[in-house]
């Protein structure tokens, strides 16, 4: 059956839909990344980097700390960033979470008791235990985004970074790589200052529409589609790092609904018109409860109409809520032409997972994720896709065939989301996240062969004894299939895996030339078939 890919700017593959301007469905893809730095003091408290030295505080509640009418109480005091608000910290020489704290009015910090602090602390520091103006500063958490890239690299050094990555870290070759192992599509997410190159909002620099623009180019010459996805919105749509967020709050609500749909008509006006575009995804993994359903769909009506301004023949991906019903989508859907659900199936990222075997695993593929997608497949609305998923997760001392029959599993279950699948991602220093990378990864690129035709198959053909029983160039045997049974062991075997077979003669008639046997054949140390055979004799 057709299926799809995708990869992190990112990119998607496909394998049929015989209408015109239809990609071959279902998909299969690969997600390609490419794509720093928000830090808690502790956890009532974030830092936003203004440069080296200076930085704003902002409080759990999404206001900025800063001084009360310019004197020396510390208070919050603005819903925005200004640079009034900002504090310069200096470091003790080779101890850097040992710091003290400048205010604008020239002053340091100081602890009058636990619970108050006050910028009037004007002495300079001998860095001792008994200095109330040095704090120890713990780094609770970090993010690793590309805002958190360019801001910490600062604009000079994050353009050539971000532009030799760019050059390097995707190429051509990639696209040729993927093509030629079959598969048809890249997802490729970026954010939404791609509308405002080559010069978007600072901390963001130049260069990302080329790259998705050669994308294009390579898709276009190996005969791929490209799924554009819009993964990072103004303000964040979940608060992750991917969602260019800067601090972790997930803050896109209804009036961003216009800059984020005027973000939609870039892009569909753009490559509309271009022969690989099969889909725009509107929106990534929006967060439930936070973003509400209503809101959600007010904005994917919006950028639908959008799309459909410059194409009626692109798909319209729309991405289900985290945290939200698996069918919430389906009705608003079902009244929209040439739509997707988009559903992420991940085992991470949830405490009882990390308690399940291999096996586990596997069954929760099986039983919960198939019964999942039912969820999100009909026959007459809009179709499914599971837009990312991925061989990593938490089975301790996995081996690489149970990471291949993880895959199996996956590819099984996910092979019959009606629009395809996207594996995230085609390329990562993780190597069970990186597609092409992960030991075993050419289950993906070569078809696995069904149990079911192994015990009938996979000995079919010409047989020699060891020269110990007998055997030489002489003297071979035909094998024949009518008495072979399948085990009940019996396990995937993919095109290309070397089988050792194991041969016992348990009865041989030389005046007919038959031969009974007892078999078993292995893929390493890993029993995969077995059965009994009836082979006929032959002579050079």
């Amino acid at each position: 059956m057709p299926i799809l890919f995708s990869f992190y700017l990112s990119w998607v593959l496909f394998c049929s839909l015989a209408s015109p301007n239809s990609v071959n469905l279902p998909l299969k893809a690969a997600s390609l990344g490419w794509n720093s730095s928000a830090v808690n003091i502790n956890k009532a408290e974030k830092l936003w980097r203004i440069n080296e030295t200076f930085y704003n505080f902002r409080l759990s509640n999404k206001q900025f700390i800063g001084l009360e009418n310019q004197g020396n109480k510390l208070v919050a005091v603005s819903a925005t960033e200004k640079f009034p608000e900002a504090f310069q910290i200096t470091r003790k020489n080779g101890e850097p979470h040992r710091v003290r704290f400048r205010a604008s009015n020239g002053f340091f910090f100081q602890a009058k008791s636990e619970m108050q602090v006050t910028a009037d602390y004007k002495g300079p520091s001998t860095w001792e235990e008994n200095d109330p103006s040095v704090f120890n500063m713990t780094i609770v958490s970090t993010m690793h985004g590309e805002y958190q890239i360019t801001n910490g690299y600062g604009p000079d050094k994050a353009a050539k970074l971000m532009r030799d990555h760019w050059k390097s870290y995707i190429t051509e070759e990639d696209f040729k790589f993927m093509s030629q192992n079959g598969l048809n599509a890249v997802r490729i997410p970026v954010g939404w200052w791609i509308a405002y190159d080559p010069k978007p909002p600072k901390p963001f620099v130049g260069g990302s529409l080329q790259a998705l623009d050669n994308a294009f180019r390579w898709a276009q010459k190996y005969g791929m589609k490209v799924i554009v996805d819009l993964h990072a919105l103004r303000v964040s749509q979940n608060g992750s790092p991917h969602s260019g967020s800067r601090d972790g709050f997930q803050e896109w609500s209804d009036s961003d609904i216009q800059e984020t749909v005027a973000i939609i008509d870039f892009l569909a006006s753009r490559y509309a018109d271009h022969p690989s575009l099969v889909a725009i995804e509107l929106m990534n993994e929006p967060k439930a409860p936070d973003l509400k359903l209503d809101s959600l769909k007010t904005y994917y009506k919006a950028g639908y109409d959008t799309v459909r301004k410059y194409s009626s023949s692109a798909y319209v991906i729309l991405s289900n809520r985290l945290g939200g019903e698996w069918s919430e989508l389906l009705s608003f859907a079902s009244n929209l032409s040439r739509v997707v659900i988009d559903v992420h199936f991940y085992n991470l990222f949830w405490d009882n997972f990390n308690k399940m075997s291999v096996q586990q695993n596997i069954d929760y593929i099986y039983r919960q994720r198939s019964s999942d997608l039912r969820n999100v497949t009909t026959s007459d609305g809009p179709l499914s896709f599971v837009g990312e998923w991925s061989c990593e997760w938490e089975a301790e001392g996995a081996s690489k065939r149970d990471y291949q029959r993880f895959a199996e599993a996956q590819l099984d279950v996910y092979g019959r989301a009606t629009f395809g699948w996207a594996y995230w991602a085609y390329k990562c220093h993780l190597n069970h996240w990186s597609l092409r990378m992960m030991p075993g990864s050419g289950s993906f690129f070569r078809p696995s062969i069904p149990s079911t035709f192994l015990a009938s198959g996979v000995l079919r053909g010409m047989l020699m004894l060891q020269p110990e029983v007998g055997g030489s160039h002489d003297n071979f045997f035909f094998d024949g299939i009518e008495k072979v049974k399948q085990s009940e062991v019996l396990e995937a075997v993919i095109a290309g895996d070397t089988l050792v077979t194991r041969m016992t003669l348990v009865k041989l008639q030389k005046r007919f030339g038959i031969a009974k046997m007892e078999g078993k054949a292995y893929v390493g140390d890993d029993l995969v078939c077995e059965g009994e055979f009836l082979v006929a004799t032959g002579t050079d």
